[in-house]
């Protein structure tokens, strides 16, 4: 743990104020380069440093929020990243007392990632790090990711320090008073995401003042354990004789203090408008506060750019949409080979109107370029629906190129207990913070028996937990094999959920559908092994949501197993439907 953290741990931080508006008022002329000040007007970097220090700051943020090649290039600029970012270090460091911490700061690129935008995320990975290496290199303590816009883009840049540096990661995203990101991204979203990626520290600045960022930062607790940052602006702007002013006084914004230590705020600071006076206020009122805090529990979660979805042992059972999948669909196929996805589109929007909580997207067909195809369907699918996704597939290429589409925390569909298919696909999730589903089997094969397939889980979950991922994200399939052909074995499916429940305190989950395989009516048996599954602990299906029997087996269980408090959504989905009249008997 570096020394940054351990502090975080015992106290509130107090982050240096604004860089951008000192600046201009000391020699920064209009629509010129802050950063370029780092090599031109260096002893006034230092001096707002060493104000922001003598007013209490623990952490002075380096002059280096625009110091990505692209932003430099509209300066002309763009080949002096490494100088203008070690400068900015140097400089902030020169200013810093002993015990204060100097962060890079890392500021959008301006350019939005596909599909939205023309910047490739491979592309804006190459962009990030370049300039996190030369913060890194300079001796940065950490990293300041602030004011980003798209998840997506933000993705790009977490990933890039990851690969590049051990830094600590501070990660904020701007929302607007409707509490989203100008890209449609609420707080949950945004933090799951952020969350998944090992960001050491999340939050939000600018755009908001102090309350509205006390309701980003408790939207974003609901979500994650980790250590959150306010960095409000000093107000809402107005606007006074062709000036730009932030209205609220240093009091004011300290006036939701306590509040914020509640949530687990770690570090606070202001953004547009604050002062060394802002500062100073803020550490003097920190200091009247116990700043105790520990972190709740981790819980599961899966993000997209604009929804969240739970899941894990102590929640209901989460539906997984499983229509999204060539298999026995030829139109899909034709599609798939002709690079379409009007099927995939609509079927995402259907899916989840008919109660689907996650999507599982399969792109695997003869004739199909399998990793151009997920990577159209995540675009797709992340366009007509706000459902996390689940990524479908055994091609380590194709699974890649989606990962990299995806807005948020996907789901992995699947590893196995083999050795190569752990060493395949622990790295991906753990660079691009996904979930996982661990199928039961390995190189021999499904196991006859509950304990065999325990066996095979209990050696996934040691290598999830090994590779630096939680338990938390890791999902036991316990395999629902065909009753017409191995009939015995379904029992032993419903005694692995509850052994994987009971023995190693993980979320389970099954094809529901696969059990009838074969056999005609199959919607009939299929739903009653459901019900029979969910009463076992399953917490995660893979089902037909347009199957009505699957569905009224799956509402009825929720009331059943208390997951339906009082029956509402019961009564919601079934009080206006007419029941067929029932024939008298006597």
């Amino acid at each position: 743990m570096t020394e940054f953290l351990k502090a975080i741990t015992g106290r509130v931080l107090i982050l240096g104020g604004a860089m951008g508006t000192l600046l201009q008022e000391r020699g920064l002329s209009p629509g010129g380069c802050p950063e370029e000040m780092n090599r031109n007007a260096p002893d006034t970097v230092i001096g707002i440093h060493a104000e922001y220090a003598e007013a209490g700051a623990d952490i002075l943020i380096a002059n280096s929020f625009g110091g990505n090649r692209v932003k430099l290039a509209n300066y002309n600029l763009g080949n002096a990243v490494d100088e203008l970012n070690r400068r900015a270090v140097a400089l902030a460091r020169k200013a810093a007392p002993a015990g204060v911490f100097v962060g890079g700061s890392v500021g959008p690129t301006g350019r939005f990632v596909e599909p939205v935008g023309d910047a490739g995320f491979d592309e804006m990975i190459d962009i990030f790090a370049e300039q996190i290496s030369s913060l890194a290199g300079a001796g940065a303590d950490l990293i300041s990711f602030q004011s980003f816009l798209d998840i997506r883009e933000l993705r790009a840049g977490v990933i890039a320090c990851r690969d590049v540096c051990s830094l600590p990661v501070i990660a904020q995203m701007t929302f607007d008073d409707g509490g989203r990101t100008v890209l449609g991204t609420p707080p949950s979203a945004a933090a799951v995401t952020l969350d998944a990626l090992r960001v050491d520290v999340i939050g939000a600045n600018c755009g908001l003042g102090i309350d509205g960022i006390h309701d980003v930062l408790a939207e974003m607790r609901q979500v994650t354990p980790r250590p959150l940052i306010a960095q409000a602006n000093v107000g809402l702007p107005t606007h006074r004789n062709g000036q730009t002013m932030f209205p609220a006084t240093p009091e004011e914004m300290t006036a939701y203090n306590e509040r914020l230590i509640s949530l687990g705020v770690r570090v606070v600071s202001g953004c547009c408008g604050t002062t060394p006076r802002h500062i100073r206020v803020m550490r003097d009122a920190f200091n009247n506060y116990p700043q105790d805090w520990c972190p709740p529990p981790r819980r599961g979660f899966l993000s997209s750019r604009s929804g969240v979805a739970e899941f894990g042992v102590e929640t209901p059972c989460a539906l997984i949409g499983e229509r999204i999948n060539p298999t026995g669909k030829k139109g899909y196929t034709e599609e798939l080979r002709a690079g379409k996805t009007t099927y995939i589109r609509r079927e995402a929007a259907a899916q989840v109107a008919a109660g689907a909580d996650l999507l599982d997207l399969n792109c695997g067909a003869p004739g199909v370029d399998e990793a151009a195809a997920l990577e159209r369907a995540v675009y797709a699918a992340s366009g007509a629906s706000p459902a996390p996704l689940v990524i479908d597939t055994s091609d380590p290429i194709a699974l890649e190129k989606a990962l990299k589409a995806a807005d948020g925390k996907v789901l992995i569909n699947s590893v196995s207990g083999e050795a190569s298919s752990l060493a395949r696909v622990l790295p991906l999730a753990r660079r691009y913070g996904a979930a996982l589903i661990g199928l039961t089997l390995d190189e021999d094969g499904i196991p006859g028996t509950a304990e065999g397939r325990v066996a095979v889980a209990r050696r996934i979950h040691h290598a999830v937990l090994s590779a630096g991922l939680h338990e938390q994200d890791l999902v036991i399939d316990c395999l629902t094999l065909t009753v017409s052909a191995e009939q015995k074995r379904a029992l032993e499916t419903l005694r692995t959920l509850r052994l994987v429940r009971d023995q190693l305190g993980l979320a389970t989950a099954l094809g529901v559908s696969n059990i009838s395989f074969g056999l005609p009516s199959r919607p009939v048996l299929s739903s009653v092994f459901f019900a029979m599954a969910l009463e076992a602990g399953l917490k995660v299906a893979i089902i037909n949501p347009m199957d009505k029997r699957i569905m009224d087996a799956y509402r009825s269980a929720m009331v059943i197993l208390g997951h339906d408090l009082l029956a509402e959504n019961y009564i919601a989905d079934y009080a206006d439907r007419a029941m067929p009249a029932q024939p008298v008997v006597g």
